[in-house]
């Protein structure tokens, strides 16, 4: 398939995408199930974005040192450090078991 192919129906369903969402009544946007479920799901995508980019290597699940860098940066928060202090814990973290390993 030709990239701008691909590029061009990226385009188009980005855009019915949008346009289904302008369509949804505002009736059912108000509804409280409605509501928690777009106050999670930016979450639940992130979440999977983040286990994707830690444990995915092309086609093979791996468990290297952004696992610990993950690990790390999960304990800073349940600790309740700040956020700069979370990324640095985590970078600094995987910068040592990439090194050390």
């Amino acid at each position: 398939m030709n990239i701008w192919i691909a590029v061009a129906l990226t385009v188009l369903g980005c855009y019915a995408v949008k346009l289904a969402g302008l369509l949804v009544p505002a009736g059912v946007l108000e509804r409280p199930l409605v509501r928690r479920l777009a106050a999670l799901l930016p979450v639940a995508l992130l979440a999977a974005l983040t286990a994707q980019q830690t444990f995915a290597d092309g086609r093979a699940l791996v468990l290297d040192a952004r696992a610990a860098g993950l690990a790390a940066a999960g304990l800073a928060l349940v600790l309740r450090a700040p956020f700069l202090v979370v990324v640095g814990v985590a970078v600094g973290v995987t910068a040592g078991v990439r090194t050390l390993g």
